[in-house]
């Protein structure tokens, strides 16, 4: 039997993604406002890009165990690697960056809000995903027309 996991609040839904929102634009339009090479800008993107995609990768893959769905641990391990990759190279890139400690610590800050985030609007989408296959499977109907 798999777990029953209740439907998240409008509210809960709402807030995660104007984090997600939030996170991501400040981090982008601090790179787009960063005196920067278009190089180095490219750097922090693919980073921001990197870590967002691990993020939800591991959040899938640990809610996928708490299911009973198999996920080798060689894919498990990757996930995590991923994350610790893309927190670890941000760090490094901060660290010798020529940038104020300011915005060091602005970058560092909107990266992890968007991390963070972007994991609780992946478990958003798999609960309501989730809520409305049982919703189906136990013979309710949505009243959406």
């Amino acid at each position: 039997m798999k777990p029953q996991f209740q439907r998240p609040t409008a509210a809960f839904v709402g807030a995660s993604w104007i984090a997600l929102l939030i996170g991501a634009l400040t981090y982008l339009t601090g790179l787009w406002n960063s005196a920067m090479p278009l190089n180095e800008q490219g750097y922090y993107f693919t980073i921001l890009m990197y870590g967002l995609f691990s993020a939800v990768s591991l959040q899938k893959s640990v809610r996928d165990r708490l299911e009973g769905i198999h996920v080798t641990s060689i894919y498990f391990g990757l996930c995590w690697i991923s994350l610790l990759l893309s927190l670890l190279l941000l760090g490094v890139g901060l660290g010798n960056a020529t940038l104020a400690l300011s915005e060091k610590g602005f970058f560092a800050m909107s990266f992890t809000l968007s991390l963070f985030a972007a994991v609780a609007v992946q478990k958003n989408v798999r609960d309501i995903s989730g809520s409305e296959s049982s919703e189906n499977r136990d013979g309710i109907k949505d009243d959406v027309a």
